[in-house]
């Protein structure tokens, strides 16, 4: 990649702190975090593309509690929805590419066959639906200059997702039931962040893509995983009680697709890129997690 100026939004957050790690050489980096640029403020959007006047903008910044989203569906509408549109208006004066980074969660979880780019989408919940108007927001304003890429299940080695969460569950009590029949795919910031850059050299792929890691799990098997690869690298002192329990044993705010996996199989085509099984993945992440 030669000399590029490049905005990344959300800078903070798990995928954006993976994609400042991961910067390949020749790039002119403004790194933003949400209390240094909210995306949902139009003026301060303007005022940020004009001065820096981006090659490209990386969009990693997203409102992604999905049970806080029901109660809050202005809050996430405004960082998933307007700032999207924001970032795709501005650049639509300039020459500007934007990368949007959206959800296996736009689907409803009705198929049984992992979904393509084009499948019909039907979000069952506020976030799904703030992360779909986001999409035809950026692709309305911003026509062959906006590459979509839908991921799910993202986690890393530190911030808030399931990884954490599990961890921190299994050694405060030692046995947490997980949900055994919802299905989709865990994806590594590390890796998705790989495919970011990737997309970011091709200004020739735009529209809608999909990438994950390779494979499929249920929650709890990325728990049971979770807890063997914890254990065996030294971060769980013994092996917990990972016990399967269904949805509806499980109430959650809002409802969430019983199966969610993507087929990236045209972005790994296009790209040129293999996907790494989920769980060699987690076994990467968890070695970098600070030994307790």
């Amino acid at each position: 990649m030669s000399s590029m100026r490049v905005l990344v939004t959300g800078a903070g957050g798990q995928l954006g702190q993976a994609l400042l790690a991961s910067m390949p050489q020749g790039i002119e980096l403004r790194a933003l975090t949400r209390p240094e640029l909210d995306i949902g403020d139009a003026q301060a959007v303007q005022r940020e593309i004009r001065a820096f006047a981006p090659e490209l903008v990386l969009n990693a910044s997203a409102y992604t509690a999905v049970d806080r989203a029901e109660q809050e569906p202005e809050l996430a509408a405004r960082a998933n929805t307007a700032g999207p549109r924001h970032l795709a208006v501005a650049l639509a004066a300039t020459a500007g590419r934007l990368v949007h980074v959206s959800t296996d969660y736009v689907f409803d979880g009705s198929g049984s066959t992992p979904y393509a780019p084009a499948a019909p989408t039907a979000p069952i919940g506020v976030y799904g639906s703030t992360k779909l108007a986001g999409e035809l927001a950026v692709r309305e304003a911003l026509p062959g200059r906006v590459a979509i890429l839908r991921t799910a299940w993202v986690y890393s080695a530190s911030g808030r997702n399931f990884l954490q969460t599990m961890l921190r569950l299994m050694r405060e009590r030692g046995t947490v039931s997980v949900v055994a029949d919802q299905v989709g795919t865990p994806t590594s910031t590390p890796a998705l962040a790989a495919v970011v850059w990737a997309l970011a050299a091709r200004p020739d792929l735009h529209g809608v893509h999909h990438w994950t890691d390779a494979g499929v799990a249920s929650w709890y098997d990325f728990a049971v995983a979770i807890a063997e690869e914890a254990v065996a690298a030294g971060r769980l002192g013994s092996m917990p009680a990972v016990l399967p329990i269904a949805t509806r044993d499980y109430p959650t705010v809002a409802r969430r697709p019983a199966y969610s996996v993507l087929d990236s199989s045209a972005t790994r085509a296009a790209l040129g890129l293999q996907a790494v099984h989920w769980r060699q993945q987690l076994r990467a992440v968890i070695q970098e997690i600070p030994n307790a």
